[in-house]
């Protein structure tokens, strides 16, 4: 029989597998008839009347033109897409032939956006997307295929007179005082001639049809990438107020303030967008939807916590161990009792400060209730959480996850009241499903119950490691680095995974 760790990895790759650019397309897009031929995404219709073009943009497009080209054939006229500096030959050195076009392709490659900032490569490859989109007919259909990670960075087109320089500039004041994501792409959208529905406008009158893979909480259109196919729900307003926030206002360039001040000030009317049909194929739910299937599949009974899990890492953490611990309380028959509504007040307590994003926790709670105890329990979630650095040492957010959840679950088994935890063998496996986390080779870690007593054995002090932000370092030198989940470069992602596997001894 297969250990716990080893279903909690299969589970992980398969999460991953159904939303591998190539399987998501071909389950998502099709291309049928002759006569008049008709593209199908997701059981919709759109005629290919007269000729299909193709763009895109973000870190995992070049799999998704691959296989885009090979669902097209000779109906694909030309296309454009715009990828990170050196994804090519990365995918090529991981021996990932299917995420490469093919030698004759009519895809133009175009790489840039060194370190996830707008370049002048970046640029080269937006104005020529801008030329493409421009030259449309009516009859013509524009497929744009946009990937959420390094999407904004990869189609840099501000309005003139603004450089790029002055753009980078001020997205960087910006971010250094401590804009979120929102606020930045907010700002960016306002200033840009294909963020916030650019693209789509110039596209007009063909016929738009974007694949999205989101990797952003609760897949906003308006925001994956910037929303170059979305009708803005800002304003220049709403910019003027964010730059007011962070105190910006009063130096800002002067082209800046010129576009600005000549920008229409209400967002734009939406029935400008009826030529567009935005869709998503991709995302942590369907993700986590595929583990929850292979899950049933290996007799577990199986519940989806969230894919919005966001917050400070070691609040996640915390909510993590008092779940596994109210699964164990109710594997050991002590659900009912003066315990298990103590867990069940501090998870609800948690989860008020976390703030998660549709999360109803009193019908999750519910549902686990409901569970019973003859088989083992799965409970997956996904998003991304962050970590406040206090140290200098080498990690990412999902080992370092993994790490907190292993010295919450050591110290609860510690007091009085957790003995009972003993009765379960229990695993946590936290990932981003793009196979990377942080810095380093690792795309996350699993932990168990007994990691911090087995780490002690070892000479290693779990504490020290997590105060000094140095998780990478721990887990690859406890038990020769078994407990890395490493995959290497997947060519997708919609942000990270975590899994629990409990099963009572």
């Amino acid at each position: 029989s297969m250990s716990l760790c080893e279903h909690a990895l299969s589970l992980f790759r398969s999460a991953v597998g159904t939303v591998r650019p190539a399987p998501m397309l071909i389950k998502a897009v099709k291309l049928q008839g002759d006569g008049c031929p008709q593209l199908l995404v997701k059981g919709r219709a759109f005629p290919v009347k007269r000729d299909l073009y193709l763009v895109g943009f973000g870190k995992a497009v070049l799999g998704m033109a691959a296989a885009a080209e090979e669902i097209l054939g000779d109906h694909l006229i030309r296309g454009i897409i715009n990828v990170p500096l050196g994804i090519q030959e990365s995918l090529q050195r991981a021996g990932m032939q299917e995420m490469l076009l093919k030698p004759r392709s009519k895809i133009q490659v175009i790489e840039g956006a060194k370190n996830n900032l707008p370049d002048p490569e970046a640029l080269k490859g937006a104005v020529a997307i801008q030329e493409l989109a421009r030259g449309l007919t009516a009859d013509d259909l524009l497929l744009v295929l946009i990937s959420g990670r390094g999407g904004s960075a990869l189609l840099p087109a501000p309005i003139p007179p603004i450089l790029l320089k002055e753009k980078e500039k001020l997205t960087k004041m910006l971010a250094s005082r401590g804009a979120a994501i929102q606020e930045l792409n907010i700002v960016r959208k306002t200033l840009s001639l294909l963020k916030g529905g650019g693209l789509a406008r110039l596209a007009y009158p063909a016929q738009v049809v974007s694949l999205i893979l989101s990797d952003v909480i609760g897949d906003p259109l308006d925001i994956i990438a910037s929303g170059p196919t979305v009708a803005s729900s800002h304003s220049v307003q709403d910019c003027l107020q964010i730059l007011a926030k962070y105190n910006l206002l009063h130096n800002l360039p002067k082209s800046v303030e010129t576009v600005l001040s000549s920008s229409p000030t209400k967002p734009t009317a939406s029935e400008d967008y009826s030529h567009v049909c935005n869709i998503i194929i991709g995302s942590n739910t369907l993700a986590l939807d595929e583990a929850k299937r292979q899950a049933e599949g290996l007799g577990y009974a199986t519940l989806i916590l969230s894919a919005a899990i966001c917050g400070e890492v070691s609040c996640v953490a915390a909510l993590y161990c008092q779940l596994i611990q109210l699964v164990c309380l109710g594997f050991a028959s002590l659900g009912e009792g003066p315990l298990g509504d103590e867990v069940r007040r501090n998870l609800l307590q948690l989860a008020a400060e976390l703030e998660i994003p549709g999360l109803n926790l009193a019908e999750f709670l519910q549902a686990l209730q409901g569970l019973g105890r003859e088989r083992p329990v799965c409970i997956l979630a996904g998003g991304e959480t962050t970590v406040q650095l206090q140290g200098t040492g080498k990690g990412g957010r999902n080992q370092e996850l993994a790490l907190r959840v292993g010295l919450g679950l050591h110290r609860a088994q510690a007091t009085e009241t957790g003995s009972f935890l003993g009765r379960c063998e229990i695993v946590f496996l936290s990932g981003g499903t793009d196979g990377q986390d942080g810095p380093t080779e690792a795309a996350g870690a699993f932990c168990s119950l007994e990691l911090v007593d087995e780490a002690l054995q070892e000479g290693l002090d779990v504490e020290a490691f997590l105060s000094n932000n140095d998780s990478y370092t721990f887990f690859s030198q406890f038990q020769g680095g078994h407990h890395l989940l490493v995959t290497g470069l997947t060519g997708t992602n919609v942000m990270d995974i975590q899994a629990i596997l409990i099963r009572s001894l």
